[in-house]
């Protein structure tokens, strides 16, 4: 017998609900757990029942299916939702999507589609139930960690300590070169910034900055109360451009010794952070324990997403999280960067069908930064084991400006400065470490 898959239904027409009931109820693993008319009432049942999937209809006099729908989903991210409507036309779907819908129907359902869809879309929710209820015991199990004072290397260290974690829940969308330039972006003269590879299987670091070092994160998992300076320097690697870095494991098979111990690499981080300016973390592209360990520490998380329905959709899943985790506190600690974005420089690049105005209305937040594609100065940088803003020279040149924006950004943020030189100036001093170096 498969689990009993509980099912709240909303559509303001009484024959639609009493017929889908029905039919519900002739399938042992379905529970119908309300029936309800308008969309406003069937968000306050959805939030009571926690309903593995909501049938809710389109058009509603209160508040519509999408706006319902959003809603749900916001407080509910395991929740599936099945949209139902007479017609559905390619605005809505767009719309229903972004919102948080997994599939639609049309009015009246025939019996096969209904059941299909109904167990489809929670089977295809089942890893996010699975991810959500973990992440719920993650923060109610794990203590914080220690503060930042609390944790100098041999009470030396009077800098800022700023850490920022870069992740995005899907990958491929540029989270290694967002973390890689923003370090390189945010050097000056007099501040030190360290770059961590905390992809800890498969981090791209050593590859897009060229580095090869004997020594690895896994070296110093398992002696954080040990850890001294001299040693953490010695670990670390150095750029040619002056970035320090500390890379993870040189192969997939030695990610194990790290896993084994997730909450060691924030307690690491701890121990250093106050060394350094900006602690800036790449990490991999799904939510774990080490991954939100390291969110929990930082003083400012990147969500990086795409304007693709896929990854604006998984983008709202992981920042209902990122709420419910933090509170108050989401509202200045995650900031959404959009990665990949139509550059209008490029009229021949293919448009996103999704805008900025809309991901910034649907999340109900600021873009804090967007950055154009451009793969062809992106890969001259990797070809060349250096960040795109020291490859490319041009600052006016997408996404180099982008880039150097999101540095100054940050630094104006957390440091309180005001930024007084050129992009031009910034650009060259960044260039001249690395010919230096």
């Amino acid at each position: 017998m498969a689990d009993t898959i509980k099912i709240l239904l909303v559509d303001d027409s009484n024959d639609v609900r009493e017929s889908v009931r029905r039919l519900l109820l002739t399938e042992k693993d379905f529970e119908v757990v309300g029936s309800i008319s308008s969309g406003r009432e069937g968000v306050k049942v959805a939030l009571e029942k926690a309903p593995d999937i909501v049938i809710m209809d389109i058009n509603m006099p209160d508040i519509n299916g999408i706006e319902a729908t959003r809603s749900i989903k916001a407080q509910l991210p395991a929740t599936g939702v099945v949209m139902l409507s007479a017609q559905i036309d390619g605005d809505y779907r767009d719309q229903a999507q972004i919102a948080g819908a997994t599939a639609f129907l049309s009015k009246p359902p025939r019996p096969d589609d209904l059941f299909d869809k109904v167990r489809s879309v929670h089977l295809a929710m089942a890893p996010i139930r699975r991810q959500f209820e973990a992440l719920k015991t993650i923060a109610v199990t794990n203590p914080k960690a220690p503060a930042a004072d609390n944790g100098k290397l041999m009470g030396e260290g009077e800098r800022p300590g700023h850490v920022i974690v870069c992740f995005s829940p899907k990958g491929g969308v540029g989270t290694t070169t967002i973390a890689t330039n923003l370090a390189s972006g945010l050097m000056r003269e007099n501040t030190k910034v360290l770059l961590i590879d905390a992809d800890i299987q498969f981090g791209d670091l050593s590859v897009f900055l060229n580095l090869k070092a004997q020594s690895t994160i896994v070296d110093i998992i398992n002696g954080v109360d040990d850890l001294d300076v001299e040693l953490f320097e010695n670990i670390t690697v150095t750029h040619a451009s002056g970035l320090r870095v500390l890379l993870g494991p040189a192969r997939p098979e030695f990610a194990e010794q790290v896993t084994a111990n997730p909450e060691a690499v924030a307690a690491i981080i701890n121990k250093v952070r106050a060394h350094y300016d900006f602690v800036i973390v790449d990490t991999a592209s799904h939510l774990d324990s080490l991954t939100v360990s390291l969110c929990d520490i930082a003083t400012a998380i990147l969500l990086i997403v795409t304007p693709t329905l896929p990854a604006v959709r998984s983008g709202r899943f992981v920042l209902d999280l990122f709420d419910q985790l933090y509170k108050e506190a989401s509202n200045t600690k995650v900031k959404i960067v959009l990665s990949q974005v139509q550059d209008e420089k490029r009229p021949n690049q293919p448009r996103s069908t999704i805008s900025n105005e809309q991901i910034a209305k649907h999340y109900k937040r600021e873009i804090y930064q967007a950055i154009p594609s451009n793969e062809q100065v992106i890969l001259q940088a990797i070809v060349k084991g250096v960040p795109v803003i020291v490859a490319e020279r041009d600052t006016s040149r997408s996404p180099v400006k982008e880039f150097i924006a999101l540095a100054d950004k940050i630094r104006a943020e957390l440091l309180g400065e005001s930024v007084e030189v050129t992009q031009d100036q910034k650009a060259s001093g960044i260039f001249d470490r690395f010919r230096r170096g």
